[in-house]
């Protein structure tokens, strides 16, 4: 298997793509921007894209001119097919382990590193502290609520929680600061109502 550069304009996407990835693209984009484009996108002998559509649109929206390209020219049109469809669909397959993935996100984001622009924005505020530990066998008395939201709106929720100053505010031994500031905010929204 051998890696080359090919210009974008070369590049034939699969004209019955089934994979909707317009949504993926800016994520996509930053990964590339961020890491460099470590995964390469695979053509047939024809240059029509087997996988990689959103790293080709990606590619784009950053303006290169030529990206890594794997030629699977050792495959049928019926293999190129089914690779199209069974590549795209395995990811799908894979889940989160939710507790490993929080430990993972806290890190990084002790370390200024931001993953929100990957498309981990609604998890990495509900991340425990690192005083938080569980005793063997026991669950926190603890709820994490995801919300999917727009950008706009996450900077706006994560400008207001880096100003709010709690004062007062019963934190039920929680030891998440944004959750206790969130709490903070709502019950002087609802105080603020009545």
């Amino acid at each position: 298997m051998q890696i080359q550069m090919k210009p974008i304009e070369e590049l034939i996407p699969y004209i019955n793509n089934p994979r909707q990835n317009d949504d993926a693209v800016d994520a996509v984009a930053s990964s590339i921007k961020n890491f460099g484009f470590k995964v390469p996108i695979v053509v047939d002998g024809a240059n029509e894209i087997v996988n990689g559509h959103t790293r080709l649109k990606a590619a784009k929206k950053l303006g290169l001119d030529e990206v890594p390209v794997i030629v699977a020219d050792d495959l049928t049109p019926e293999q190129i097919k089914a690779f199209r469809l069974a590549d795209n669909k395995v990811g799908e397959i894979a889940s989160w382990d939710e507790n490993a993935l929080a430990v993972e996100l806290e890190e990084l984001e002790n370390l200024d590193f931001d993953m929100s622009e990957f498309g981990f924005e609604e998890l990495i505020e509900d991340t425990f502290s690192d005083e938080f530990e569980l005793p063997d066998g026991d669950k926190p008395n603890a709820t994490q609520i995801t919300f999917t939201l727009s950008n706009e709106q996450a900077e706006i929720i994560k400008d207001v929680l880096s100003k709010y100053q709690a004062q007062n505010v019963e934190t039920f031994g929680n030891t998440n600061t944004n959750g206790n500031k969130l709490f903070g905010v709502i019950k002087e929204w609802e105080e603020h109502l009545m």
